[in-house]
């Protein structure tokens, strides 16, 4: 076995399985059952805030704060609400997480997760140490509002960075964060999101390395831009605590996207035993006011 130290500096094509101080295919009892969600994001040209900055919302709609997505939510009868974090307000304080958490319990809404968006694969420094302290700041906000689960990105590393560098840098980072998570009863799932993990051998090679009960993957069915990106979704889908789900796909070498195969994604999912959340974070150009209520429709009968 090589130490982790060793582990840490070597890059991810260097690594075998085998060698890793690995975490394994999740185990659940039961047959696979799957529950409706919907990502904030979908609707990310609404909310008055993005990112901690204002902005006038598309057409001439009425600015939403996530408690809005909540009441949505609850009004369309959708059972878990994925809180993204851009949208929250710039000086988030515990009074009104424990108002988002007291509106959906009231509206019957679940609180399926929240996403950040961090980059592990930043050279060592102040940089760095501003996406940890982010990370840890949101699993806090978590905690405070009974979200179970973070996606987290892994990152792209700099020109002036070795991939050894970056890898052996968001590893830290990640295991840095899953140890503070753990004591909180937060998942963070490391998101198929390019970078450094574009390809799902890099991306399991990642998880598996992490020593952690609360490491996993946020599969996000549309960001694998391979030869088979339904291939790799499979070989990722064992280690999934999440699930995102695109409306369109991008295959290597294509010049269009082109329409996500929805049934074969949730039969991936069932192969892999997968119980837990599956969410549609709504992409395409049309309508979301339209579009995603009319994809949950559809969606109800298939997770069903």
């Amino acid at each position: 076995m090589i130490s982790r130290r060793h582990f840490l500096s070597t890059s991810l094509g260097a690594l075998t399985v085998t060698s890793l101080p690995a975490i394994e295919p999740i185990q659940r009892p039961g047959k696979s059952r799957m529950q409706l969600g919907v990502a904030a994001y979908s609707f990310r040209e609404y909310f008055q805030w993005m990112r901690d900055k204002p902005q006038k919302p598309k057409g001439d709609r009425t600015p939403w704060s996530i408690l809005d997505f909540i009441d949505w939510c609850g009004d369309n009868n959708i059972p878990g609400a994925e809180l993204t974090s851009y949208f929250f307000p710039p000086e988030v304080d515990e009074a009104f997480l424990l108002e988002v958490k007291r509106r959906a319990y009231l509206r019957g809404v679940q609180i399926a997760g929240t996403a950040v968006g961090n980059n592990f694969a930043l050279p060592k420094g102040d940089k760095l140490s501003e996406q940890i302290a982010y990370t840890k700041k949101w699993i806090d906000h978590s905690a405070v509002m009974g979200a179970p689960h973070i996606r987290v990105f892994a990152g792209a590393k700099e020109k002036s960075m070795s991939e050894e560098e970056a890898v052996a840098n968001c590893l830290a980072s990640y295991q840095e964060c899953l140890d503070y998570a753990g004591k909180k009863g937060v998942f963070l799932g490391l998101e198929n999101h390019g970078g450094i993990v574009a390809l799902p051998d890099n991306l399991v090679k990642m998880v598996q390395a992490a020593n952690s009960p609360w490491a996993g993957i946020n599969l996000d069915s549309g960001n694998f831009h391979t030869a088979d990106p339904y291939a790799d979704l499979a070989k990722i889908a064992p280690y999934a605590v999440n699930v995102q789900l695109k409306m369109e796909i991008k295959r290597e070498g294509a010049k269009e996207a082109e329409a996500s195969d929805v049934k074969r994604v949730i039969q991936i999912m069932r192969d892999a035993n997968y119980q837990g959340w599956f969410t549609l974070e709504f992409e395409t150009k049309e309508d979301p006011f339209v579009k995603v209520p009319e994809i949950c429709d559809m969606l109800r009968p298939l997770l069903a």
